[in-house]
């Protein structure tokens, strides 16, 4: 995340957090479009093109940065996550909130 952190400080990208998600937003949303394209919307399974990687890379990049900019460590989190949906898995066979 250190990366993602002195990217931003170097060309002064650094956005507050509501802005940061609806970058987030935008990205998932291109990102949805290239996966539908990349399946010919589900009629086939996914090609994984270079546009579909650009769009990924895009997404990871805005989460990473919210990461960076709300002081959450992106590893930590996704142990937390992994940990809760295992728990979940083992009480219930779902990974599912359940709700």
């Amino acid at each position: 995340m250190s990366r993602v952190s002195e990217f931003n400080d170097e060309y002064d990208l650094e956005l507050d957090p509501e802005r940061r998600m609806l970058d987030i937003e935008s990205e998932t949303g291109e990102l949805a479009k290239e996966l539908l394209k990349a399946s010919e919307y589900g009629e086939r399974e996914v090609e994984t093109t270079q546009e579909l990687r650009d769009e990924f890379g895009d997404a990871y990049y805005s989460l990473l940065s919210l990461a960076a900019e709300c002081g959450i460590d992106p590893e930590e989190a996704l142990e937390s996550s992994l940990a809760k949906y295992r728990e979940r898995f083992d009480s219930s066979n779902s990974v599912g909130s359940g709700e």
